[in-house]
């Protein structure tokens, strides 16, 4: 079943796909650092401690290298998903873009950190 969040989430993701299409920037090049991060944000919050649905993962706190593996497993196909493999492809991620968005939300506070 499909929560009203996971909705607007995926559309706001086609929204940004074709907007991206129709300013020609091929595979979303020529975004800013900043506006990928915040398009991270509109899922998983801003911090990466809020996610939009029980079923999207906390990205605060996990370990950097886990982070990055990820996004270049979605990058590759070596790991399936169908919002995170378009999603890295439209954002155009570049090797620097993951390495700063991985040391971002592996610094963040997580729900885990709360309980200390």
């Amino acid at each position: 079943m499909i929560t009203m969040k996971k909705f607007i989430c995926f559309f706001s993701i086609i929204c940004l796909t074709y907007t991206i299409q129709a300013m020609g920037n091929e595979a979303g090049n020529g975004m800013s650092y900043e506006q990928k991060l915040t398009a991270c944000g509109t899922c998983h919050g801003a911090q990466g401690d809020k996610p939009i649905s029980p079923d999207y993962p906390i990205l605060a706190g996990q370990h950097k290298d886990y982070l990055a593996n990820s996004l270049y497993s979605y990058m590759d196909g070596r790991r399936n998903h169908p919002i995170m493999n378009v999603q890295v492809k439209v954002l155009g991620l570049t090797k620097r873009d993951i390495d700063r968005m991985s040391v971002y939300f592996s610094k963040q506070k997580s729900l885990k950190d709360l309980a200390n």
